[in-house]
């Protein structure tokens, strides 16, 4: 059998759906409880369906490398916290059969076990890009404010581990994913236009600082994907990158793959608009929002460079780089940067 390192994603994917098959009998599911990729991006994540049952599941199979047990599980204490106590609507992970939130599952052809976790199905539908965002927006924004203000009073427990998504943890000398250099199709001349915007955001961000006002434990992915929404309102889901961030980054992981839209600013008003219902924002928080869509909009060059095999990646490609360089250009020029 060939090595797991060897195969095409693809061919990995198969094995990895063979290993979630495999965890479901860690839980107390019906017996023709099946598995169905929905998502591949860090994770894998499956919708679990049974014929003999009227309920449905989310299974996320962890990659390896990104978190460890202790991290999931300091994820899961946050989101269970913020659904007790903040009244935000988040998804319930489910024991398995020995009480354990957090299982591990392992197969042929996969070299080491993964860590898996089950989730209630919950209702709604991902947004339309292509329909009116201003509501799902304005909710979102409440729906963050309410996030946020729990994070600024949640004594945070011993042993709490996740991600930070700084500076340095973002574009910087430790990037979580990866140099944002080896994003797809970029040239010299393009690499020296990023770098200058790299500069500008960290200068920008040093002197905006880490304030707790400004600085706390984040969801750090509330792109579209990520949301449901039906007519009881707008619920956010997969914490997977939750960790220690600046509270306004949440506002541009919103509109990631989005940036580029004329809407964008409506966006913002509906969302700050919405924010404000449950939690002041300051103005000077409000104005640097923009660095944060930028540093957000370099970081996922660098994602899409580092997780290329990934569905999402080969979806934008170059072309998002591409569009990376022109809103680099609009940014400069208003933050009083020239061409040289």
């Amino acid at each position: 059998m060939r090595r797991f390192d060897e195969l095409t994603p693809v061919e990995q994917l198969k094995r990895i759906e063979a290993l979630a098959g495999n965890a479901l009998a860690a839980y107390d599911l019906p017996a023709d409880a099946r598995v169905a990729r929905i998502n591949y991006s860090e994770n894998v994540t499956y919708r679990v369906d049974a014929p003999s049952s009227d309920r449905k599941w989310a299974l996320r199979v962890h990659r390896e490398g990104y978190h460890t047990r202790q991290g999931i599980a300091s994820e899961l204490i946050w989101i269970k916290a913020l659904r007790d106590e903040a009244g935000v609507p988040t998804p319930i992970a489910v024991a398995g059969r020995d009480g354990e939130l957090i299982q591990t599952a392992i197969t042929e052809g996969v070299p080491r076990r993964r860590h898996c976790v089950l989730f209630e199905w919950l209702p709604g539908d991902e947004p339309d890009e292509n329909a009116d965002l201003l509501r799902p927006f304005a909710e979102l924004g409440e729906v963050t404010a309410r996030l946020h203000r729990h994070s600024k009073s949640w004594q945070v427990p011993d042993g709490f581990e996740r991600l930070t998504w700084d500076f340095a943890r973002s574009l910087g000398d430790q990037p979580n994913w990866g140099d944002w250099r080896d994003g797809m199709d970029l040239d010299r001349e393009q690499i020296t236009l990023l770098e200058r915007l790299a500069t500008t955001i960290e200068r920008r961000l040093d002197a905006f600082g880490k304030a707790p006002s400004r600085f706390g434990v984040i969801h750090a992915d509330l792109r579209l994907a990520n949301l449901l929404v039906d007519e009881n309102g707008t619920r956010v889901i997969d914490f997977d990158d939750s960790g220690y961030g600046w509270y306004m980054y949440d506002f541009a992981t919103a509109v990631s793959f989005i940036e580029h839209r004329p809407d964008v600013p409506d966006l913002l008003a509906a969302w700050v608009g919405g924010y404000r219902k449950a939690l002041d924002l300051p103005a000077a928080d409000e104005a640097e929002i923009p660095t944060f869509v930028m540093m957000r909009r370099l970081l996922l060059v660098a994602w899409i460079g580092s997780h290329s095999a990934t569905d999402l990646a080969k979806e934008m490609g170059g072309p998002y780089t591409q569009g990376t360089c022109l809103l680099a250009e609009d940014y400069l020029g208003r933050f009083g940067e020239t061409r040289r």
